[in-house]
């Protein structure tokens, strides 16, 4: 059965091992210095700030321990969730086969039951977002020790029951291993994720409902494991402490949401993910921000949660079982309902281990009233979800699917747009990407970010006026963002303005001293004022900061190539090829350095690559022609130079070496 159960989650989600890292993985994984060193990322895990991996040094370690293992190559990232997923399922198979022990359910035996749970849960398309998406194993990984915080505590009561049937006595030391077990995945739980705040209560709900009876003789029974759980609320204080209290401004009762605001969005959010358990699509990985304005919209989303949490709460007291899957429902869902947040809604990753209980409630009943169908109907809605995770996963494989089925599903929601216009742009479809930003402020015209994006798409354009008129409106309601100030310095140096360019980059640093973009647009204007020494110190500065950040790797290439260094030069252009083979500007100076060694045929390859990427690059055209005419090509050189003219007509080398390759064509008889 566990075998099953494994093989059924290595198929559900093999064709994720190569999906590319999206959205906050980027902030967290990839622009995070701090798990590049293997023990440096737990440290991390306790900064301040509103990443994923604030406040929360287990997680922060495990992708330290993936950065280790394969840099950012995505597939130990990906196996590793895979892992825990699968590691989870089987815990909860173990949970669950013992319960069912315990409430005497034999119709076919417990294990069969457990297993269609178990193998329900771990292939069901909801849980996509929480393995899939690499950054959100802040769920699955605190799904996991809250899942092992329960198991311990069913094997150490289990192991003293068997030891009171043959021997009564004190408590026996393997009972009291389990319970220590428990406490320590509910420690670890508690530095992964807050979400976990409420493992102790359902353990003590468990306790209740399937071993003591009550309460109170739960509590006399281990007295000492509740205060040892209750203990690792202290533990969870200091993390969220560490981000501020409130995760970077995000989340909390200081961000400027009232409770009441928030929790009458948590009515649409709760009935919407009771839906998605038994007809999962459309999945959506971000539903935007909306705020209920008035009481009759959420009308009848709240009677459907009233109801279940009133049939909750009667079965607590008549029905206890049945109390506790409602109980685990709402208890994981607890924490992120009742916080006020300012950017998430309906989270569908919160889902990972509310999930298990309408499961359980749905499976049991089938096997309860219909006991001969139960097996096929499990199995038809096994394969079913099963295909239905495959064929979600694909959304993942680029950012740019990801998000067109965001946008498909929520026209309306502003940071969907501006992702799906930030996925256009990294493909360098720079005018669709501008139409996205520009969907994104006409639903919010406050999104700084899309104006932001909009700002960086207008320089790229070279529709220098807009962008810097972007960039002030940002300034004039951020003045403190020096990302903004190093990028509207370098929209000001390609504008002539070098003095006003100096002052933004001198700003951006005085914000931001460790902004490796900031040094390299400094480089970049002393670079181009002569300075070339300087310009040298303040890109390997930015390399130092940021080792993979290729601008730099190219622009300290022209550097080395300024003072004839070719062999260094190219080797810093080769680098940053590597770090981005669409880098067009790295391909064109990669093929000028090989040009000058003399190495025609590999210069030819990087001139044509870099046109296969912007057939219009005159650069490209015009060096390429060159290695044609003296090579005697010459029909073709005057091919390459006439393309250069025409994507930049007042290219006057082009020119020039246009009408020595005409002359050189030989006279018609």
């Amino acid at each position: 059965m566990p075998v099953l159960l494994a093989l059924g989650a290595v198929v559900a989600y093999a064709n994720c091992l190569s999906s590319p890292f999206v959205f906050d993985d980027l902030s967290a994984i990839v622009d995070n210095p701090a798990i590049r060193q293997l023990w440096g990322g737990a440290a991390a895990g306790t900064a301040a700030g509103g990443l994923t991996l604030s406040g929360r040094p287990v997680l922060a370690f495990s992708f330290a321990l993936n950065h280790a293992i394969s840099g950012y190559a995505v597939w130990s990232y990906h196996a590793l969730n895979l892992l825990i997923h699968v590691a989870g399922g089987l815990t909860l198979f173990g949970v669950l086969r013992r319960t069912l022990r315990r409430i005497a359910f034999f119709a076919p035996g417990p294990d069969l039951p457990a297993l269609a749970v178990a193998f329900l849960w771990t292939v069901h398309p909801l849980q996509t977002e929480s393995v899939t998406y690499v950054v959100q194993r802040a769920e699955s990984l605190m799904g996991l020790f809250y899942l092992l915080t329960l198991y311990a505590f069913v094997r150490g009561v289990d192991v003293r029951a068997r030891r009171e049937e043959n021997t009564p006595g004190p408590e026996s030391p393997q009972g009291r291993w389990w319970l220590g077990a428990a406490i320590a995945a509910c420690a670890l739980g508690m530095a992964t994720k807050e979400v976990m705040v409420t493992a102790p209560v359902l353990v003590l709900l468990y306790d209740r409902t399937f071993v003591a009876g009550t309460f109170a003789g739960a509590w006399r029974a281990r007295r000492n494991f509740y205060l040892g759980l209750a203990a690792t609320w202290l533990l969870l204080a200091f993390f969220v402490m560490s981000t501020g209290g409130n995760r970077g401004g995000t989340v909390g009762f200081g961000v400027g949401v009232t409770p009441w605001a928030y929790g009458l969005t948590q009515f649409h959010a709760i009935a919407r993910y009771l839906a998605l358990i038994f007809w999962p699509r459309p999945l959506v990985f971000d539903y935007g921000t909306f705020w209920v304005t008035q009481v009759g919209d959420i009308l009848p989303y709240a009677a459907v949660v009233a109801a279940t949490i009133g049939a909750t709460c009667w079965a607590l007291w008549r029905r206890p079982a049945l109390g506790f899957a409602g109980g685990w429902f709402f208890g994981i869902l607890a924490p992120t309902s009742l916080t006020p947040g300012t950017i998430q809604m309906i989270v569908e990753h919160r889902m990972y281990l509310s999930l298990a209980a309408p499961l359980a409630l749905a499976v049991l009943a089938l096997y309860r009233w219909a006991p001969r169908a139960a097996s096929g109907i499990v199995a038809l809605a096994g394969i079913a979800c099963l295909v239905a995770t495959v064929q979600r996963n694909t959304v993942y494989r680029t950012g740019l699917a990801l998000w067109s089925a965001t946008v498909d599903e929520r026209p309306g929601n502003a940071m969907a747009q501006n992702n799906l216009g930030l996925a256009l742009f990294r493909l360098g479809r720079i005018d669709e990407a501008m139409a996205h930003y520009e969907s994104a402020l006409r639903v919010d015209p406050n999104n700084l970010e899309a104006r932001y994006n909009l700002a960086l798409a207008c320089a790229r354009l070279g529709q220098l006026p807009a962008a810097l008129e972007n960039y002030a409106k940002i300034l004039a309601l951020r003045p403190d963002s020096a990302d903004v100030r190093s990028s509207y310095g370098a929209a000001l140096l390609r504008a002539g303005r070098r003095d006003d360019a100096a002052v933004q980059f001198q700003k951006a640093l005085q914000l931001k001293p460790g902004l490796a973009e900031a040094h390299a647009n400094l480089g970049d204007l002393l670079f181009d004022g002569g300075n070339v020494a300087g310009a040298a110190v303040e890109f390997e500065t930015a390399l130092r900061l940021k080792p993979d950040f290729a601008p730099a790797h190219c622009s300290l290439g022209n550097v080395l190539a300024r003072q004839d260094r070719m062999a260094d030069a190219l080797a810093q252009y080769e680098e940053a090829v590597r770090l981005q083979p669409d880098f067009v500007d790295a391909q064109i100076n990669a093929g000028n350095a090989l040009l000058q060694l003399d190495r025609l045929p590999e210069a030819v390859a990087h001139y044509e690559t870099a046109l296969r990427l912007d057939p219009s690059a005159a650069d490209a055209h015009n060096n390429l022609g060159y290695v044609w005419l003296h090579t005697g090509r010459v029909r073709e050189a005057v091919a390459q130079f006439e393309q250069a003219l025409a994507a930049r007509p007042d290219f006057a080398e082009a020119r020039r070496n246009l009408a020595e390759a005409r002359a050189q064509l030989p006279s018609p008889p």
